[in-house]
């Protein structure tokens, strides 16, 4: 029965996934909350003082579909995304029984864009604020890319919270510093001023090993808040939480996590920061994900790796059958 409900619910999910259209006016500017941009499900905040700033935390809370199976499971999207692209992920999950909670980091999707200096500490602390607000106490926690290091950084600073822990292609399994050459942050921030509809494209096909028409509707997303009159302060966070990355590893940490822990990594994920500051040979060397799955699942205490050949940085959108097949096995054991 749990089979025929996970192959319904990915037929309905690969539909809808294909229908949906983030942008059908691409020449139109978007505003940097992505306000013109629809979630799958209601959008809520949570008002709070960061560094003396006003800011607003928007998330999604979903209800099971299916039977509940009283558990929740938090998702942490990457640097370049917001809580949209995590649909499949939420339908299959509710399908499940489980109760989802997906909020937009500060600086990211829906949420304030203050200009203050950005923490892993502080965003697990907001997103702790959040849980205790919607009166949750444990969670299995999902982290992708950039939000792989926010989930660890979660792991450790609140492990009796945490029931499972599940990184997907996490960037951060090295520590940039030792091959990146440290940008000073107003060149940084000058570097993201430039960018064009051609630079985004370029970027984001280095996610996939195949690209789809379904993935250009982020391309468009990003295209289009450049096209807005706050770009400039979008192009700034952006800058600052590029260097909270830099600066906040968590790759000397792993030992210490205590939730037990599955890395899904897709095989053919080169993924690293600061690659245009490298030489050629530099750049092999980094974002070797196949060696740091494994190296890493070795490191941490209770680790499992599943690797998937011939995908990318993103198997939730580019082999989802297999990732939220075995997501769905290690959250059931």
């Amino acid at each position: 029965m749990r089979a025929f409900i996970f192959c319904a619910a990915m037929l309905i999910l690969s539909c809808n996934f294909a229908g949906a259209q983030i942008v059908d006016k691409p020449d139109k500017p978007m505003g940097i909350a992505l306000e013109e941009l629809s979630y799958p499900h209601p959008v809520h905040f949570l008002n709070f003082k960061f560094r003396g700033e006003d800011a607003r935390m928007a998330y999604m809370d979903v209800k099971p579909s299916g039977n509940s199976s009283g558990r929740v499971v938090l998702l942490f999207h990457g640097k370049n995304f917001f809580g949209e692209y995590w649909s499949n992920t939420i339908a299959v999950l509710a399908n499940a029984g489980y109760r989802v909670v997906v909020p937009d980091q500060i600086g990211f999707g829906k949420s304030s864009k203050p200009d203050i200096h950005y923490s892993f500490h502080e965003m697990a602390a907001q997103t702790k604020e959040l849980l205790e607000q919607l009166g949750i106490s444990r969670v299995a926690v999902v982290g992708h890319s950039m939000g792989g290091m926010l989930a660890t950084r979660f792991a450790l600073l609140y492990p009796e919270s945490v029931t499972e822990l599940t990184l997907e292609d996490p960037i951060g399994l090295e520590d940039y510093r030792e091959k990146v050459p440290f940008l000073e942050l107003q060149r940084v921030y000058a570097g993201n001023l430039k960018a064009t509809e051609e630079s985004i494209r370029n970027y984001f096909k280095t996610y996939f090993v195949t690209w789809k028409p379904e993935y250009e509707k982020y391309v468009q997303a990003q295209c289009r808040q450049t096209l807005s009159g706050e770009y400039p302060r979008l192009a700034w966070s952006s800058a600052l939480t590029e260097e909270m990355i830099y600066e906040q590893p968590v790759c000397h940490e792993f030992q210490l996590l205590k939730p037990k822990t599955l890395l899904i990594i897709g095989q053919s994920d080169r993924t690293t920061i600061g690659r245009n500051r490298v030489s050629a040979e530099v750049l092999k060397t980094l974002g070797q994900y196949p060696e740091l799955g494994r190296k890493t699942a070795k490191i941490i205490p209770n680790g499992r790796l599943v690797e998937v050949p011939q995908v990318g940085h993103i198997p939730h959108l580019e082999a989802p059958e297999i990732f939220h097949r075995e997501l769905l096995k290690f959250l059931s054991e």
